[in-house]
């Protein structure tokens, strides 16, 4: 089997194509809906991006952390030649899905209005936002279970159904969105809660497919109840790695928020220079996520099959590609800021701040993304408390730095300089944190007894 086997970067690369171009669409679906929203008015629009970070961090929760912990359990489940301990993980997953998506929509209804106060939203504003999150996140429990779905998926090394499936959903909630949230002929406009119905609905047929899907007979591996009980083990191999992972992208967030104010109270030109910015950092993150999501599996296997060598390997491969693509594109943007930031503003006063980010920035891109994909492979190895806590370093950082700097009334390029920084750490950090963290193979389902005779004895753990 390649993904145990075959050589590695060739492998790594067919895997990663697929999620690249899915979550390449998930970027689409952003801009079109910010498009759509735009159309709506200024209020929606600032509704928007108050509700924004909260749904990027489900997403991020689902997909890329709890979904990495899912992955990597079927994985090392089926390196290990235990098939049925796979089913049997795949359907805990499921469990996992539904009851984080069932909290998720409980504290989003219940305090979502008040989180959104505490941000700044206030009257016509605030109540465009609560309107929009509360259609969305009444539906979590469906982007749970896709992310879910699609992460067993994955651990079984099936990139392409899940891929397609995302993309599928993708399109339909571009076009279910703007048609309900515009009106388009006797369909009349719902205003934000239309382009939320549109992603509940979209999301809804990926989830039905990949239900049928796993069902069918047709995927690598089949799910039925038949006979399924709950049980605190598999619960817990998925949660180890899942629910740890998950403070990654809380501290990805809370790092993105502290850093916006900081930035903000410079001034509106040194705000919008930034955003340009990190919005093209945004979409650097779908390379990094396509290229480690991709790991997951190869390392997770590797493991499974007591070849932590070779785990090892898949994960410092996978860093170095995606430290050379992000490097690339961020070396680019360095030397030519403006063919970036003209796309999105001719205004000079802007774009001085826009192209000192990307100046400062840039060259840092390739460490982001080289500790991002390296945290993703570390899933598959069941350790990942060694890039969680450099995430929270990186998150440390920019706290404590940035206030020093907002006490000292500093300029935009020094808070330019902080993003740059707090990227090298994080990739460093990520790095030496998987250097130094064993890496053990996991027990091997019981096989028949072999041949009396002398045997040499090997080793399972690595560094």
């Amino acid at each position: 089997m390649s993904l145990t086997s075959g050589p590695i970067l060739p492998t790594l690369l067919r895997l990663a194509l697929p999620n690249v171009l899915a979550m390449t669409m998930t970027v689409a679906v952003g801009v079109a809906e910010t498009r759509y929203v735009g159309l709506l008015g200024t209020a929606p629009l600032a509704a928007m991006a108050l509700v924004f970070p909260f749904a990027m961090l489900v997403q991020m929760m689902s997909a890329g952390a709890m979904g990495g912990g899912v992955s990597s359990a079927v994985s090392r489940a089926l390196g290990a030649k235990d098939p049925e301990r796979a089913r049997t993980l795949a359907l805990h997953a499921v469990v996992i899905g539904a009851v984080a998506g069932l909290l998720t929509s409980v504290l989003f209804l219940a305090f979502g209005p008040a989180l959104y106060h505490a941000l700044g939203g206030r009257g016509e504003v605030l109540e465009q936002a609560a309107r929009y999150s509360g259609v969305l996140f009444f539906g979590a429990v469906l982007i749970w279970l896709l992310n879910t779905l699609a992460s067993v998926l994955r651990g079984t090394g099936d990139m392409r159904v899940p891929s397609v499936t995302l993309l599928v959903s993708s399109a339909l909630q571009i076009a279910i969105g703007g048609a309900l949230g515009l009106g388009l002929g006797p369909i009349p406009s719902y205003g934000m809660p239309g382009i939320a119905v549109g992603q509940i609905v979209a999301t809804g047929v990926g989830v039905a497919f990949l239900v049928w899907w796993l069902g069918s007979g047709r995927a690598r591996m089949t799910l039925s109840l038949r006979g399924f009980t709950m049980r605190g083990d598999m619960f817990a191999d998925i949660l180890k790695v899942g629910a740890l992972a998950c403070l990654s992208p809380v501290q990805s967030v809370l790092t993105v928020l502290i850093f916006t104010g900081l930035v903000a109270r410079l001034g509106v030109a040194e705000l919008a220079g930034y955003g340009i910015g990190q919005r093209l950092e945004f979409l650097l993150i779908p390379i990094a996520f396509g290229i480690g999501v991709a790991s997951v599996p190869m390392v997770g296997m590797a493991i499974g099959a007591g070849d932590v060598a070779r785990a090892r390997r898949v994960a410092w491969t996978a860093g170095s590609v995606s430290a050379v693509m992000l490097g690339v594109l961020g070396a680019i943007v360095s030397i030519a800021p403006d063919a970036w930031a003209m796309l999105f503003t001719r205004d000079e006063t802007v774009l001085v701040h826009a192209r000192s980010y990307l100046r400062w920035a840039g060259p840092a891109f390739a460490a982001f993304g080289f500790g991002l994909t390296l945290y993703f492979a570390s899933q598959g190895s069941g350790k990942v408390l060694g890039p969680v806590l450099a995430s929270t370093v990186r998150l440390v950082l920019v706290a404590a730095v940035g206030g020093w700097l907002a006490t000292h009334h500093a300029e935009a390029w020094q808070y330019f300089a902080l993003v740059a920084a707090a990227m090298l750490v994080y990739g460093a950090g990520t790095a030496l944190a998987i250097r130094v963290t064993p890496w053990r193979a996991t027990p091997r389902a019981a096989a028949p007894p072999s041949p009396p005779g002398p045997s040499a004895p090997s080793s399972t753990v690595s560094r």
